[in-house]
């Protein structure tokens, strides 16, 4: 072989050497690929296109539940909710107590979601598997990543809902949420918005368009016990603590709890106690069962009632984790005393939060009367229609009215065919000439409007009746109610039974 032709056969050779290596390489490339696309098949869709679908369904049907949305909305937006589903169990709508039945069927869901995770290698064990077990109710939350978890879950018999529990649709739509209903400033109250009454306290001008005052010739509430559950009450505010069994208000109690935890982590279970620090609850608490003494300060619809107060969220929109778990659990804990008959929630959510419907219906079967707000909006939450809980038919849904002459809904206040009552709370020529309160600081007072205060303002109703009837049941109290309004024995399709007469109501 000459030299010349040495060369030759080499570079082809070499050619060929590099040929073998790249496809190799290539192949190995593909391979890769491949195997990656087989173990994540669909990728989730962003928070942007998840919160487009959901107006979409808002748009179409006024109302969004993820019941009606598909397998890859559910995981996508899990996967950007820290991965957490919350899933209902058993077979029937809601069951009050666990049975074997409903045992087996959390059994069967636990072994499928581990079955298909420990597949995938998202999951080492069951001890990684569930971050909370609802001990009193049917339901479990789950961590989860694999899509096929949510496909096929949603096929079994046995699964009542399932849901993204940890996904905050206003955290992607550049909102400021902590300001939601929160307000520690007090505020001059202009003269011809309340009036003096004995000893020395004031009457907010909404009281006097129910008649409320002239319903405490029958009943102050007495011996009723209301719980509220909203984001607690002032430590500061003397008359929701040392004051509140004061003056004309005596021989009654007041009891705070906490349930909300204040943190970003799921599996945290410490709650930061009782006090408000928001001031929402502060002056729902206020509006309920604030005293009527010597301190010229509001005094409450009910001033004479009981009530239990939880601190069970951080502001008004439910959109936390932590939210929802600790009104779920302040919906337990009052449910199973017997001595509270009326909750009053002026909290809320666009749509419906399964364990919280578990929790309502709970309340329901044990006779509570259950007043919920149809919804507040801010600039940014005018495209929904009455929210959760209020679209449930165990609650009693309550929106706000202006004192035109004709109905005609607040400025920021909800409507439609879910609302129950209506309460006159705004004055028709000035928006901001709502209804007078105590602050969140003793000495101090606001303006508070919306929903929040109609729906307060019905349970303080609810408990002048029930006082004055003490043998009632929750129905009975609900049909007094119904009797001593304006539309009734019809109902309007936007504004319900419409404004209530609280002396006709306790007569």
């Amino acid at each position: 072989m000459n030299k010349h032709n040495f060369k030759r056969i080499m570079k082809k050779l070499l050619l060929s050497l590099s040929a073998i290596a790249i496809m190799a390489v290539s192949c190995q490339e593909s391979i890769q690929v491949a195997n990656e696309e087989l173990s994540n098949p669909i990728k989730p869709l962003s928070p942007t296109e998840i919160n487009a679908e959901i107006k979409a369904h808002f748009e179409q049907n006024k109302a969004f539940d993820w019941k009606d949305a598909s397998d890859l909305l559910i995981w996508s937006a899990a996967m950007h909710g820290d991965s957490i589903l919350s899933i209902g169990y058993g077979n029937a709508a809601f069951e009050e107590l666990k049975s074997d039945e409903t045992k087996l069927a959390k059994n069967a869901i636990t072994k499928k979601i581990i079955e298909i995770e420990y597949l995938s290698a998202k999951v080492v064990g069951a001890e990684e598997l569930i971050i909370r077990d609802g001990e009193n109710l049917n339901y479990i939350d789950v961590k989860i990543k694999d899509f096929e978890t949510v496909a096929q879950l949603r096929q079994m018999a046995n699964l009542r809902y399932i849901e993204p529990a940890g996904y905050n649709f206003y955290a992607y739509e550049n909102l400021e949420k902590s300001s939601s209903g929160c307000n520690k400033d007090g505020e001059t109250i202009n003269s011809s918005d309340f009036r003096l009454i004995a000893p020395n306290c004031y009457v907010s001008w909404v009281y006097d368009r129910h008649n409320i005052p002239s319903a405490w010739s029958y009943s102050t509430g007495q011996g009723v016990v209301v719980g509220l559950i909203d984001t607690g009450v002032s430590s500061e505010q003397s008359l929701l603590n040392a004051s509140f069994n004061d003056g004309y208000s005596s021989g009654r109690w007041r009891q705070v709890y906490g349930t909300y935890v204040d943190s970003w982590r799921s599996w945290v279970t410490t709650t930061d106690g009782p006090w408000d620090k928001c001031s929402h609850g502060t002056s729902m608490a206020g509006n309920i069962a604030s005293p009527r003494n010597n301190d010229y300060q509001p005094v409450g619809v009910a001033y004479n009632c009981n009530l239990v107060s939880y601190r069970a969220t951080e502001d008004v929109v439910l959109d936390d984790y932590h939210e929802q778990q600790g009104v779920a659990n302040a919906l337990y804990g009052l449910a199973n005393r017997t001595d509270v008959k009326i909750i009053s929630m002026s909290v809320g959510y666009p749509f419906s939060i399964g364990k919280i419907s578990d929790a309502i219906k709970y309340a329901y079967g044990k006779g509570k009367l259950i007043f919920a707000a149809g919804g507040t909006s801010l600039d940014w939450t005018t495209w929904y229609g009455v929210i959760f809980p209020a679209t449930m038919a165990e609650t009693v849904a309550v929106t706000g009215i202006t004192d035109g002459a004709a109905y005609e809904t607040c400025e920021v206040c909800h409507d439609g065919d879910k609302i129950d009552f209506t309460v006159v709370m705004q004055r028709d020529w000035d928006e901001n000439r709502t209804s007078p309160t105590i602050g969140f600081y003793t000495g101090t007072r606001q303006y508070v409007g919306g929903s929040s205060i109609s729906t307060s303002t019905m349970a303080g109703m609810a408990a002048l009746v029930w006082a004055r009837y003490p043998s009632y049941t929750r129905d009975q109290i609900y049909q007094k109610l119904k009797e001593a309004s304006d539309f009734y024995p019809n109902r309007n399709s936007s504004y319900g039974y419409g404004n209530v007469d609280a002396l006709q109501a306790v007569l």
